[in-house]
């Protein structure tokens, strides 16, 4: 890891929440959630530097990945500070209590503003892709979320969507609004608008039972209003 690149991502590290237990932060688009085989500095990595800098920690640092989000996608993630946390995170990911709320950008103007997606859904893993597919297909997945049109923007013919999983399936939200006919703007896998252009989807709510206080507690973040996201203008994050 180049010292220079390291610290100039560390500047940018957006820290949310923080207390003994936990750190809540912003995850920088296109860096993956933990260390994969692209060799690319990752989340994990990062918020480890940044506990080791600020509290002058010698030696390893502990934190525990208790969720994901795919490496395209931004917004926030919460890390386990203690190894009890982690245990009781990764519980209420398990139970689904621990709840994550996505915005996304999609081309088309929908229906209806408000609606329950259902489908089946296989994962190739050979080319880390899913797909929807018959009930009945061998390793196939039920897959839902509910989602909400904030707004649409006619010049672009772009809506601005708020989904709530139900289930936490790969690619799930991508593939779900590609197969309505409604895909992710710059999504390079699924997506049919905004090729070469940053994925318009960001996790901009979580919700959890803190892992010691047992107090439900819920994160909020918003990308800024720049580029796609400038449909976000005059949006306050409160009225989502």
């Amino acid at each position: 890891m180049e010292g220079g690149k390291n610290n100039n991502i560390m500047q940018k590290l957006k820290i949310i929440y923080e207390d003994n237990h936990i750190i809540v932060v912003e995850k920088i688009p296109n860096i993956p959630s933990q260390a994969d085989k692209t060799g690319d500095i990752d989340m994990l990595s990062f918020v480890k530097d940044y506990i080791k800098e600020k509290y002058n920690k010698p030696g390893n640092v502990y934190l525990g990945l208790v969720h994901r989000l795919d490496r395209p996608v931004g917004g926030i993630m919460v890390f386990a500070k203690t190894s009890k946390s982690a245990s009781r995170l990764s519980n209420q990911v398990r139970e689904k209590i621990f709840k994550k709320k996505y915005l996304a950008v999609v081309d088309g103007k929908f229906e209806n503003k408000n609606g329950i997606l259902e489908n089946y859904l296989y994962k190739d893993e050979r080319n880390n892709i899913s797909k929807v597919v018959n009930q009945d297909k061998k390793n196939a997945k039920l897959a839902k979320l509910d989602y909400e049109v904030i707004k649409y923007n006619e010049v672009k013919n772009l809506s601005l969507v708020k989904i709530n999983l139900h289930t936490g399936r790969h690619h799930q939200i991508r593939v779900q609004l590609s197969h309505l006919g409604h895909s992710i703007f710059g999504d390079q896998k699924y997506g049919k608008r905004g090729q070469g252009k940053q994925i318009a989807l960001w996790a901009y709510e979580t919700t959890i039972e803190h892992p010691i206080t047992k107090e439900k507690v819920t994160f909020k973040d918003l990308p800024e209003p720049i580029g796609t996201w400038c449909i976000l203008k005059d949006i306050k994050i409160d009225d989502l």
